[in-house]
């Protein structure tokens, strides 16, 4: 139920002359005071058609729209129609809805028999999972579950970098100062250590590039030693981050990373030569995107390696063959726009009409004391030791507040995991944001542990009232409707987070949510006997059904006691 889709209609209804139903829509407004009104419409652009002051026309329409019993009140004030909707009547609707729906509530069929695919988190092989990595993969899973709630089918790729001139680095750096036993007792560890001193060694060593670019041409060509090198380092590799991906619940359709296309980049190459968009540049192969106002998209280099554009080319192709994609999401750093501007356009020039729904997502960076965290330079935060650190933190404050909580340790994972993903997606994706253990861990204000407190603090209400059925009748009281208003809003906010690629519109929606039903908290007596009982736990009951469902869907859990 969209009232503004309702006010928009009954202005219509009043007069024909306002425009259509969506352009009057547009134009109403939520007013900042609630005590002014539910909605507003301004009427300023009415007055040179009409040919009447903005106030005139206010009070005309106010008189009409004050016959309409669907408003309990409807004030003029000034050039601005505000109007008050019967919060009985509404309120009966919109919490019946949330009881119906239960968990279904904001489900839509927007994208029936659609299907998105999602190229997420794709951290890189022998590297250490790093704050850096957070972003693309929390983000990626809340737009797949945004998705899911709106009726399309979801595929979640882990597009891992296993594949490229980093290898050669690791490889050759494996080979002049690596220790098999060391790197097995703590793989990630030594080999993060190993890459970073081959870029400390190259500064006053430069061949020792040639010879890191001359390793991954042998591993392409099929080197046994080195292939051998590559698939132990992506095993371990593999091994150490699904232990971060199940702390976080996180799962995925495919782990296809980049070696997977190696032996798919050739039909790319040859489909470029077929329509004669390859060209000669310096020796390497290149198409060029002049009419697009792109650089170059380079396709082979002068020795013949491939690069992450071809890998791309190989990837999106395989991708909309196995799975006929509506829609294509890569969910990756902004500094890679570039990349898939050219990737995209040399799609299009091979005559691919589906890759016009091909979209980059980016994201804003994770900076640590005001610069980007850089594995090569051993400037990088353990994504792990943070988690460790904020469920350890929950832990003590469990310990501390709530010390015979039963299932302690799982609340705290609930609770320390959740914050870190909160504090995440709470930002504007392409904000970035300054590392801060401090912030995050905060329990308090505008964070995910707010949240998971406002849910627990709902069903504890509801386990004391111990009732099994539930109707809302009507409230009457200002902090009820207000927490109706929003249970109302919750589909819309769930189709704009989807469209906008935004799940911070849906995170911002959790906090008000949270903090409308606390001020109900704290101003009226939820258990308390009389002809009102029922349809204010019926309210709390609608409240904890539409706070899990939006933590889950940012992939969060929801304890029922903290």
């Amino acid at each position: 139920m969209d009232l503004k889709v309702i006010f928009a209609k009954k202005l219509n209804d009043s007069n024909t002359e306002l425009g259509t139903i969506e352009s009057i829509y547009n134009l109403i407004e939520v007013p900042k005071n609630p005590t002014h009104g539910d909605l507003a419409f301004p009427c300023f652009q009415l007055a040179k058609n009409l040919r009447k002051s903005p106030a005139e026309i206010a009070a005309e329409l106010s008189r009409k729209l004050e016959k309409d019993t669907g408003f309990s009140k409807v004030n003029p004030i000034g050039p601005y129609i505000n109007v008050f909707f019967s919060s009985e009547k509404i309120g009966k609707v919109v919490v019946g809805q949330v009881l119906k729906a239960g968990h279904d509530y904001g489900d839509s069929s927007i994208g029936e028999n659609k299907t998105v695919v999602l190229d997420m988190s794709s951290p890189n092989i022998a590297r250490p999972f790093s704050m850096g990595h957070l972003r693309s993969t929390v983000i990626g899973n809340a737009l797949a579950n945004l998705a899911e709630k709106t009726g399309y089918q979801t595929v979640k790729i882990n597009h891992v970098g296993d594949w490229g001139t980093q290898f050669g680095k690791l490889i050759t750096a494996y080979k002049k100062w690596g220790d098999q036993q060391t790197v097995k007792e703590n793989p990630i560890k030594e080999l993060s250590k190993l890459y970073v001193q081959f870029h400390e060694e190259a500064k006053v060593n430069p061949v020792l590039e040639a010879e890191a670019r001359a390793a991954f041409k042998s591993l392409e060509d099929g080197d046994e030693e080195n292939l051998q090198l590559w698939k132990w380092f992506r095993a371990e590799s593999l091994k150490a981050f699904m232990k971060i991906y199940d702390l976080i619940g996180i799962t995925f359709d495919s782990y296809n990373g980049e070696a997977f296309y190696n032996d798919k980049m050739e039909e790319v190459v040859d489909l470029l030569k077929d329509r004669n968009l390859l060209e000669h540049s310096d020796g390497a192969e290149v198409v060029t995107l002049d009419k697009s106002q792109l650089p170059p998209c380079l396709i082979k280099k002068s020795d013949g390696a491939t690069l992450y554009a071809t890998r791309d080319l190989a990837a999106a192709i395989y991708r909309q063959r196995t799975y006929q994609f509506d829609t294509a999401l890569y969910v990756v750093g902004q500094e890679q726009t570039v990349h898939f501007k050219q990737v995209k356009g040399v799609l299009e020039k091979l005559g691919f009409t589906w890759a016009t729904n091909m979209h980059h997502i980016p994201f804003g960076l994770y900076l640590k004391d005001g610069k980007r965290m850089s594995t090569r330079k051993g400037r990088v935060i353990l994504l792990e030791e943070v988690l460790r650190e904020a469920i350890l933190l929950a832990e003590k404050n469990i310990s501390d507040k709530n010390p015979s909580l039963v299932n302690a340790a799982d609340v705290a994972e609930a609770v320390g995991v959740g914050a870190i993903v909160f504090h995440d997606l709470k930002n504007d994706r392409m904000n970035n944001i300054e590392f801060s253990l401090k912030d995050m861990l905060t329990f308090e204000g505008e964070t995910g542990p707010y949240v998971q407190y406002t849910y627990a603090r709902a069903t504890s209400i509801l386990r004391k009232a111990a009732i099994d059925q539930y109707e809302f009748a009507a409230l009457q009281d200002q902090e009820s409707w207000e927490i109706i208003k929003l249970l109302n809003q919750f589909p819309e906010t769930i189709e704009s987070a989807y469209a906008r690629f935004a799940p911070s519109v849906l995170a911002k929606y959790l906090i008000h949510l949270s903090q409308a039903f606390n001020k109900y908290y704290a101003k009226v007596r939820i258990i308390q006997k009389d002809t009102e009982l029922l349809s204010r736990l019926s309210l709390v009951k609608a409240v904890t059904i539409v706070l899990k469902e939006g933590l889950r869907i940012l992939g969060i859990k929801a304890p029922e006691e903290m």
